[in-house]
């Protein structure tokens, strides 16, 4: 037996016996030789498995001790920042959810290893205010007759446990009282209560619809915490903007598998958008922003499903577009943004977006009335227009009437812009914008080919619109955590929109049903396959 076994200790080799029940002494002596060595190295092999996954288990807990503690000693060193009072408010609520993350992380990690939570992460809270209207759910055993086998006494109420969840409407705070009755059998002794419902936030007092309202407000409405507080405080109740961060922190570690079961079926498709934009990431200790970038992944416009994920990254390296994608083969709707021409290289083809070549010429014509330019926007207005017909047909009936009406325009644009090339002198405006046509030809036409592929990527253009207008009111993202955890809730938000869907509802629903929901389902709750629960 390897010499690491007795590093395992007996609690853990006590799992792996309990993982093989049908094992006992007269099992193993009805085995032959053989059968038992086999059993021996399936035994083994299990063992180092489960050996590996604990130390996997415990580096990762130390690692996020030690992200936790960091991000502590940010916290309470924030006032030493060189920050206004609006950076400073937005700093300190994307440091506390992040550190409630990561503690959320660390007790499911604890948990799942055997080794004890740490107390610290055990907060203790206090009442609700009395004054709250409230409303009582009882949850009462099935039946009241013991179920103890040769009992069947008829259980007495002998008492009850209340636990309190706080609810909120647009302007009012209420209070869930769940009594839970405890009946008991005089004959054998037997307490019997039905089960609490399970919650997001273990023993936390926010109900589902209170955490998706702080969600959505947050991330749809762009109201930062600090606000929120501001606003709870006129409903009755001032919930202090740690609390609120500490909330939407371990929200974001329990929606992060709908985010990766989302992402997983936009890469099954055949056609992928991508675009990226700016955002401002505060870099601690100096008192100022650098950039990072959000990046946007949407499944085709023209396919079934409609869904986008967003990713955060801290640069605008290619390296992210590539990380996420894989090794996802299909048609990349883009601009021409050299970080994607290394996808190109292995085999994804590239589709270009003809409103990009179209800007060039209306900046072109806007600055002095081109007459050049005038006509290739009209020759571009022709290709639009026969787009705008065939948008609700089939991909088949797309494709014939592009390779009908769609391509011979084509033709004879190019043959003018080619044509015009040679009138025009080298490295002025008009030069620059029928070069980019002429140079991204291939990509801009390949619609014309394949009836499932846009002409355009304004569609996933459109999705980045939220960002853009978020930006005005946080201004910036407080970490990078803070922003990967934006991108996971507004993927849900937003793909949730594009099915038509109110995102509160959606969210108070799959914060409701996700505690006991199997890992094995979890894409029966994404946007575009959701059904509410019917009573």
């Amino acid at each position: 037996m390897p010499d690491w076994i007795d590093g395992v200790g007996r609690g853990r080799l006590a799992a792996m016996h309990a993982a093989l029940p049908h094992l006992n002494a007269e099992t193993l002596e009805g085995m032959s030789a053989q059968a038992l060595r086999e059993l021996t190295t399936q035994l083994l092999v299990r063992i180092e498995s489960d050996a590996q996954t604990l130390v996997f288990k415990d580096a990762r807990i130390d690692m996020l001790s030690a992200e936790i503690a960091q991000l502590r000693r940010l916290k309470f060193g924030v006032k030493s920042e060189k920050l206004g009072d609006e950076q400073r408010h937005l700093f300190e609520e994307s440091v506390a959810a992040d550190i409630a993350a990561l503690e959320q992380e660390l007790v499911e990690l604890c948990e799942s290893s055997s080794r004890p939570v740490p107390e610290v992460l055990r907060p203790k809270r206090a009442p609700l205010p009395a004054h709250l209207p409230r409303r009582e759910i009882r949850h009462e055993p099935d039946t009241t007759v013991c179920t103890t086998p040769g009992c069947g006494c008829e259980l007495k109420r002998i008492g009850e446990d209340v636990s309190e969840k706080l609810d909120y409407t647009p302007g009012v705070f209420t209070v869930e009282r769940h009594l839970r009755g405890k009946w008991a059998c005089a004959h054998c002794q037997r307490l019997v209560q039905a089960p609490i419902p399970a919650a997001v936030i273990d023993k936390g007092i926010p109900t589902p619809g209170l955490l998706a309202h702080v969600l959505v407000a947050k991330y749809a409405d762009h109201l930062p915490l600090y606000r929120q507080e501001t606003i709870f405080e006129r409903a009755g109740l001032g919930i202090a903007r740690s609390t609120l961060a500490s909330w939407v922190g371990v929200c974001g570690v329990r929606l992060q598998p709908l985010v990766d079961a989302l992402k997983h079926e936009v890469l099954q498709g055949a056609v992928v958008h991508a675009d990226e934009t700016p955002v401002a990431m505060l870099a601690p200790g100096t008192g100022k922003t650098q950039r990072a970038y959000l990046w946007a992944y949407a499944a085709g416009e023209l396919g079934e499903l409609k869904a986008v994920v967003y990713d955060f990254a801290d640069s605008r390296s290619g390296q992210h577009a590539r990380d996420f994608l894989g090794d996802w083969q299909g048609a990349l709707v883009c601009d021409d943004f050299s970080g994607y021409k290394a996808l190109f290289a292995k085999g994804v083809l590239e589709v270009g977006c003809m409103a990009h070549a179209r800007r060039k010429f209306v900046e072109l014509h806007q600055a002095n009335k081109s007459e050049l330019a005038a006509t290739a926007l009209q020759y571009i207005g022709q290709l639009y227009g026969i787009e705008r017909e065939v948008r609700e047909l089939t991909a088949g009936q797309r494709l014939a009437r592009r390779q009908s009406q769609a391509v011979p325009i084509a033709r004879q644009w190019h043959e003018w812009l080619q044509a015009q090339r040679l009138r025009v002198t080298d490295g002025g405006a008009t030069a620059k914008a029928i070069d980019y046509s002429l140079r991204r030809w291939a990509a801009l036409t390949r619609y014309l080919d394949d009836g499932a592929l846009p002409i355009d990527n304004n569609f996933d253009e459109r999705q980045i619109r939220p960002w853009a207008t978020g930006r005005k009111n946080w201004l910036f993202a407080g970490t990078l955590l803070a922003g990967q955890r934006a991108a996971a809730v507004m993927s849900l938000i937003q793909s949730a929109k594009l099915n038509g869907l109110d995102p509160y509802r959606y969210l108070q629903d799959v914060l409701t049903r996700l505690p006991t929901h199997k890992a094995s389902r979890v894409a029966e709750l994404l946007p575009h396959r959701w059904q509410p629960q019917t009573c």
